[in-house]
């Protein structure tokens, strides 16, 4: 068989690429993910009891979308991390400005406050459990995520286990807000941020092992 017949008769055997597959795969497992911290916020820890008070309240709003703008965020660098040959760029930078942003907020915050308010104002009153409720609440999208990413074809595995991790910290972050009662700037910069990073580290351990392909 000669070179040209062989590959026109391979190429007319090559089914379609979806391309929207890998659209579907993150969306499948990042909602099963989100609902099952939901579900778990409910389950272990409760509603809070003002939440139909908090729904007008801009403050709760702006506690919401850190984690929800960081969620987005750090997908967008999971995503580029799932392909080969993608340039992550500066998709780091930006998963980290959320973070940036907040801290800078209660920086300001802090530095206004009495120094009697201020450790109050740091600790407030779960700032013991919160970390570990964060981390409990990201397993379900902790587990989504990794499935996700391991239909694709990650290069870089312990990073793309790192950025998978943030994605299902801050979803579990995200859930959380319908029960935690802080409501200070300074506490989400240092115990939510402690808490998102436990899926990170977690995420970035386990990713060389279960991501390979």
């Amino acid at each position: 068989m000669k070179t040209d017949d062989l590959i026109s008769l391979l190429a007319n055997n090559v089914a379609p690429v979806d391309r929207h597959a890998a659209a579907r795969r993150y969306g499948v497992g990042l909602l099963l993910g989100a609902l099952g911290a939901i579900v778990l916020t409910l389950a272990v820890f409760g509603m809070r009891p003002d939440i139909g008070v908090m729904l007008h309240t801009p403050l709760f709003w702006a506690k919401v979308a850190f984690p929800a703008l960081t969620a987005a965020a750090a997908l967008r660098t999971l995503l580029r991390l799932s392909r080969p040959g993608t340039p992550v760029g500066n998709a780091w930078a930006l998963t980290a400005l959320p973070v940036l942003v907040l801290w800078v907020a209660a920086a300001a915050a802090y530095g206004l406050a009495p120094a009697g308010e201020r450790m109050p104002m740091l600790l407030g009153t779960s700032w013991r459990s919160c970390p570990f409720a964060i981390a409990l609440l990201s397993i379900p999208a902790l587990a989504g995520a990794f499935w996700a990413v391991k239909g694709m074809a990650p290069v870089r595995p312990r990073g793309a286990g790192a950025a998978a991790g943030l994605v299902a910290g801050s979803i579990a972050t995200t859930a959380y807000c319908l029960h935690c009662p802080e409501m200070g700037v300074a506490f989400w910069a240092v115990w939510y941020v402690a808490g998102m990073l436990v899926p990170v580290v977690i995420g970035a351990l386990l990713g060389p092992r279960l991501l390979r392909w």
